[in-house]
């Protein structure tokens, strides 16, 4: 058995019984940085199953959502210590429109759910051509 003394924790555990408030939405911690062509976001979701993420774009707005329900669900279990978050896990991001939204990719191993958003074609540096002034063309490079 373990022992621990936090009378907060114990009173909040016990409110959110009482009140069912435990699936109040809290945010996921998260990572995002660039790899070349590639923006890529990581959120802590462990103890998530794969089917209890959703994530949504809608328009320029990511929203993932994740939940993590109580594994007990036997009605004589009596919890000794609970200090792991249970409930609804969400975070909304704001897109740039220099990303492409069209083809993001999800991956979630070992409690962390990675997603790797391209940069949109028209946002890559490319090179214009000078015409010649007679014709008046110019061109772009890729």
């Amino acid at each position: 058995m373990l022992m621990r003394t936090d009378p907060f924790r114990e009173l909040d555990r016990l409110a959110e019984q009482i009140t069912g408030t435990w699936s109040r939405p809290s945010a996921m911690p998260m990572d995002a940085y660039r790899d070349q062509d590639t923006y890529v976001v990581a959120f802590d979701v462990p103890g998530v199953s794969r089917d209890a993420i959703d994530i949504d774009v809608e328009r320029n707005m990511l929203t993932v959502r994740a939940e993590r329900r109580p594994r007990h669900d036997a009605e004589n279990v009596q919890m000794e210590l609970t200090e792991r978050p249970l409930g609804v896990f969400s975070r909304q991001l704001v897109l740039a429109d220099t990303l492409d939204t069209e083809n993001i990719r999800a991956d979630y191993e070992a409690g962390v759910l990675t997603l790797r958003i391209p940069i949109a074609q028209r946002a890559k540096p490319r090179r214009i051509s000078i015409g010649d002034g007679e014709s008046g063309r110019t061109g772009i490079e890729s």
